[in-house]
C-alpha cells in the first residue's frame, strides 16, 4: 500500500556523493523540515531529464522563498544521480537522492515493475509535501503519466 497523507516518512538510508559516498538517514532529512521529495523512474530518461527534474530546477527558487527543500530521488546508483545533476546543472541545495537498492521505494510503496523496459524495480513519478517527517500533500502519478508531479503543479497546491 502506497504513503498516505498524514502518514510518517519510514525510516531507511538514502545515498549521495560529496565528497565521496555519503549515507543520509531519513529522518535527519525531514526532521524539522518542510521539503517537496520528487522521485522519477529513472535518470537520463525521457521525461524525467525534459521536463520533470529541468522544472524543479526552474522553480527552486519559488520553492526555498517559501521555506520548502526540494530532494530528488530515483532508484539509480549514487554515481548515476551525480552524473545527471551536473548535465541538468541542478542548483546547489537541491538534493539528490539515490535510492540506490529501492528500499525507500519500497518503503513507501511506490514501486514499479519496469523489467519490461530492463530497468527493473524502479520508483513510480511522485511528489510529497513533507512537514516535519510527516507527509501533508501527496502526488502520486499513475503509470505512464506526468500530469500531477510536476514543479508547477505542486507549487499551485502547497498549502498556505
Amino acid at each position: 500500500m502506497s504513503i498516505t497523507v498524514g502518514e510518517q516518512i519510514p525510516e531507511v538510508t538514502l545515498k549521495r556523493i560529496r565528497d565521496g559516498i555519503e549515507t543520509l538517514d531519513t529522518r535527519a532529512l525531514f526532521e524539522g523540515r518542510n521539503v517537496v521529495l520528487f522521485a522519477v523512474p529513472g535518470a537520463f530518461t525521457p521525461t524525467c531529464s525534459a521536463h520533470h527534474l529541468p522544472g524543479f530546477v526552474e522553480h527552486f527558487a519559488a520553492f526555498r522563498q517559501r521555506g520548502i527543500e526540494v530532494y530528488c530521488m530515483a532508484v539509480n546508483d549514487p554515481f548515476v544521480m551525480k552524473a545527471w545533476a551536473e548535465s541538468q546543472h541542478v542548483p546547489a541545495g537541491l538534493l539528490m537522492l539515490s535510492d540506490g537498492n529501492g528500499e525507500f521505494t519500497r518503503a513507501l510503496g511506490l514501486e514499479m515493475d519496469a523489467s519490461t523496459s530492463g530497468m527493473g524495480v524502479r520508483s513510480r513519478r511522485f511528489a510529497l509535501y513533507v512537514e516535519d517527517g510527516t507527509v501533508r500533500e501527496a502526488w502520486i502519478e499513475a503509470p505512464g503519466k506526468f500530469d500531477i508531479s510536476s514543479a508547477e503543479q505542486v507549487l499551485e497546491h502547497l498549502p498556505g
